[in-house]
């Protein structure tokens, strides 16, 4: 199951990445880039996961319950320990008044949290309903990837971006936007399970349908100019369609850029997202998304110390703030999480070989019957 060319999708991680630095440390009010950000890590997700179960399926080896096993155990190992040492440090200290809503945030329920409050509070942990709406997917999913029939995977898969797909036209009969809008689970499925049909359909070729070839520049050109559209004050009506617009259009280019990268792109894009800078922010990127907004309130709060301005957002405070949020994950992935990793080694998706009956050395059988 190694794949020699994921170093242009750790790339891939560090461009998404940085997009939600950018937007929660330098951009004003209006910028979608950290949000696209978060889309493009949904059909990252989608894609390895689906990639790594489709593997295991086809070994000769395979057995659902083992591979199910050793997915949810590998997830833990990378998910959780980093996750819920920040969740304890927050409640320790209470930064920005957190602890009440901390037990949300454990059950990997934030997503519901800020949905049902419909408000951004605590902003300090705004950032995990994404992890939130990717820990319900992983827990989900691969019961379709391991145990439905092979021929239905990629149908089940067009039904549920479909359906997520649909479920934005009901927010017009709602009368208002809210944040439940982009926070329940059916508002990132379309992301997460394109992701996981570009695995589907890499297993059969690395061929481009002649519609997305036909698509993918002016769903491009398309997508800039609705991202654009969405910082400009609009009445309701507009504003619904330019968000649908920004959801649903750039779904395509994401699937293509993802796919391209996953194939080996070639060029100077390709060769920029195999720097080793690119590969070694990518690799650690978990870290980066989870401690951003911790470091944010750290930052801020030693503003008296600092030189530059990181009270408001700008330069000093983008400066400043990915500095540290690289340290602070560097530092947790060089000591805590890489080697926590290493113990997924135990934990293979396949396992070896049962002996059988047949497999017995005839020799043998034959000491033994003589015994």
């Amino acid at each position: 199951m190694s794949h020699l060319r994921d170093r242009q999708l750790d790339g891939l991680r560090t461009v998404a990445v940085s997009m939600v630095l950018y937007h929660h440390f330098f951009a004003v009010e209006g910028s979608v880039l950290g949000h696209l950000g978060v889309r493009l890590f949904f059909v990252l997700s989608g894609f390895l996961i689906t990639r790594l179960l489709l593997d295991a399926r086809s070994a000769a080896h395979y057995q659902p319950g083992a591979a199910l096993k050793a997915f949810y155990l590998r997830r833990a190992l990378r998910i959780f320990p980093p996750y819920f040492a920040m969740l304890g440090f927050i409640w320790f200290v209470n930064l920005e008044g957190t602890r009440g809503s901390l037990k949300w945030h454990a059950l990997y329920l934030s997503n519901y949290w800020y949905a049902l409050r419909n408000e951004w509070t605590p902003w300090l942990l705004c950032h995990t309903w994404s992890l939130s709406i990717e820990e319900q997917f992983y827990i989900a999913w691969p019961l379709v990837i391991l145990l439905a029939p092979r021929r239905l995977i990629a149908p089940i898969c067009v039904a549920v971006i479909a359906v997520s797909l649909a479920y934005r036209f009901c927010w017009p009969l709602t009368g208002t936007a809210s944040v439940a809008r982009d926070l329940l689970p059916p508002a990132s499925l379309d992301a997460l399970v394109a992701g996981s049909l570009l695995a589907v359909h890499r297993r059969r070729t690395e061929r481009w349908p002649v519609w997305i070839g036909l698509s993918v520049v002016p769903l491009t050109v398309a997508s800039i100019v609705v991202l654009w559209l969405k910082s400009l004050l609009m009445t309701p009506w507009l504003e619904w369609l330019t968000w649908i617009g920004a959801e649903v259009l750039p779904l395509v280019p994401l699937v293509v850029l993802v796919g391209c990268c996953s194939s080996g792109m070639r060029g100077p894009l390709g060769r920029v997202l195999e720097r080793p800078a690119m590969t070694a922010v990518g690799r650690m990127s978990y870290g980066v998304y989870l401690f951003h907004p911790l470091v944010l309130s750290l930052v801020v709060k030693a503003q008296t110390l600092i030189p530059v301005n990181v009270s408001q957002q700008g330069p000093g405070r983008f400066v400043v703030a990915t500095a540290a949020t690289l340290v602070l994950a560097s530092i947790s992935w060089l000591t805590f999480e890489k080697p926590l990793n290493q113990f997924k080694r135990h934990f293979p998706y396949v396992g070896p070989p049962k002996a059988t009956h047949a497999s017995v050395d005839p020799a043998k059988q034959g000491q033994g019957a003589q015994i």
